[in-house]
């Protein structure tokens, strides 16, 4: 079932430089209860897309469906879709700003009506869901480190219990380490939620590690898009426009060109490692050498 929908999309920045076409007739659905991953390159359109999520910016032409419904055909409720699509910027822990992390989280259940009671519930439930500890809570936004800031602006946006989360570069400028926290504790939040959630990403390692489903953008359009291994499986294309695939994609597609068949569709070590034991099977079965 698609939560969302874009229905031919086409956009402009106006009045600058980069007046040209942002995109270009896109139609893309996303479906619920899903992570899907957003990748292209710098300038394809992704993050001028994931703003029309939640009617940051309008389309020039086209639609944008939440639960079936152009969500700017009544633009006086376009502050109700801010709160069903919870959108997190690249770099969010610039836009902390209250006096505490708690205060900081607690911002947008306020707007929303929550009670007080149902908002302390909220800070406590989504402090935990990315690891911050209740001693942080207290502190100045500003006190934490970089990775804790990350959290913190997260959990903000997971407090108003948005049933899309649309997260772009969550784990921009993190080392690896961090990058493996932040996305892990989405997909965590995902799974334990039924949260949809969509990732924009340059990054083709996280894609695969972490995502359902993944649609490829370039220059403005929509390339393709499908489950995880579709994506992957077709490699020649994503090298053609210059994406970077991962490294063990890179490696089946060698081990294919040599005669070692375990798919094109490898995306990540442990897929790899099944398919090629179950080569390696096939192989000594129909009397071949390993």
């Amino acid at each position: 079932m698609s939560i969302l929908e874009v229905r031919g999309v086409s956009f402009s920045y106006k009045g600058s430089a980069a007046g040209k076409c942002a995109l270009k007739d896109i139609d893309l659905s996303f479906q619920d209860n899903m992570i899907t991953g957003l990748i292209g390159h710098t300038g394809s359109g992704k993050s001028t897309l994931v703003q029309m999520f939640n009617g940051l910016l309008k389309p020039d032409s086209g639609q944008i469906l939440l639960d079936g419904k152009d969500i700017w055909s009544d633009e006086v409720k376009i502050r109700d879709v801010r709160f069903r699509v919870g959108l997190v910027m690249q770099y969010p822990e610039y836009q902390l700003f209250a006096e505490t992390v708690e205060a900081d989280i607690a911002y947008g259940p306020g707007n929303m009506g929550m009670s007080d009671d149902e908002i302390s519930d909220a800070v406590i439930k989504s402090a935990g869901f990315v690891n911050l500890d209740p001693s942080q809570l207290k502190k100045s936004p500003f006190d934490l480190s970089g990775g804790q800031k990350r959290r913190a602006a997260l959990a903000g946006v997971i407090a108003m219990g948005p049933e899309i989360l649309v997260l772009d570069e969550p784990a921009a400028g993190l080392d690896p380490a961090g990058r493996r926290e932040i996305l892990g504790k989405i997909k965590e939040y995902q799974r334990a939620s039924g949260t949809t959630v969509i990732i924009v990403s340059h990054s083709m390692e996280d894609m695969a590690m972490y995502c359902d489903r993944v649609a490829v953008l370039a220059q403005g359009r929509l390339m393709f898009e499908g489950t995880t291994p579709e994506v992957f499986s077709r490699y020649d294309e994503l090298v053609r426009v210059g994406l970077d695939v991962p490294e063990i994609t890179r490696l089946a597609a060698r081990l294919d060109e040599e005669g070692i068949g375990i798919g094109r569709d490898v995306y990540t070590v442990k897929y790899a490692y099944e398919k090629f034991t179950e080569f390696l099977k096939e192989s000594k079965g129909g009397g071949k050498n390993e």
